[in-house]
């Protein structure tokens, strides 16, 4: 079974176009639990244009482009936890932001991953700060006894960062998307063949 969770080290770092790329090479549906912001096009959007897979609907989707937590009050919306859970089957899912992005005031996404058990892939800008942002997103994924499946880079190679990463946490390298222009489905599906190996998502 293709089963996992996309998380990352901060927010607009490309998680939503890795998602794609995963969706799209393993043919698996995509879900987005909660989508803050729906002025602009949405990840959902994204995934479905780039990937061609099927989308699940968002369990909410919030108006303000916020923090979930944030945007549900502001929207006068609760989010319900305990009913919060991933599709059965095939699933890629994509959380909002880095793992400790607050849900609600008292749950955070790590904490929902968690509870699902599903194993996480952490997607991590190969920029300037990455060591700290990454190690920090590890630790607390693992002291919460999330299952981490591996690490997904994005971005201009940086050889040591991405190494060292790997090498202090012990999680393994799934390898690298480099930022891809123009975007497009066939580009995305060619960028994802050239730098992971597929048979790493099984």
């Amino acid at each position: 079974m293709t089963r996992f969770v996309v998380t990352g080290t901060d927010t607009g770092i490309g998680k939503t176009i890795f998602s794609a790329a995963l969706a799209q090479a393993t043919g698996t549906s995509y879900w987005k639990p909660i989508q803050s912001g729906l002025e602009e096009e949405t990840d959902s959007e994204v995934v479905a244009r780039l990937a061609g897979v099927p989308v699940r609907p968002e369990a909410w989707r919030l108006v303000t482009p916020a923090s979930p937590h944030l945007a549900a009050e502001i929207d006068g919306v609760n989010i319900d936890i305990e009913t919060l859970a991933p599709p059965l089957g095939d699933l890629i899912v994509e959380g909002a932001g880095g793992a400790l992005v607050p849900v609600t005031r008292t749950t955070l996404y790590a904490d929902l991953f968690a509870n699902w058990q599903v194993p996480v892939i952490i997607c991590a800008r190969t920029a300037l700060g990455t060591i700290n942002h990454s190690l920090l997103t590890i630790e607390a994924l693992k002291s919460r006894g999330v299952p981490i499946h591996g690490l997904a880079f994005l971005g201009d190679a940086v050889e040591d960062s991405e190494a060292t990463i790997a090498q202090i946490s012990g999680v393994r390298r799934l390898g690298r998307l480099p930022i891809i222009d123009p975007l497009t489905s066939e580009t995305l599906a060619a960028a994802f063949s050239a730098n992971f190996d597929r048979s790493d998502f099984r």
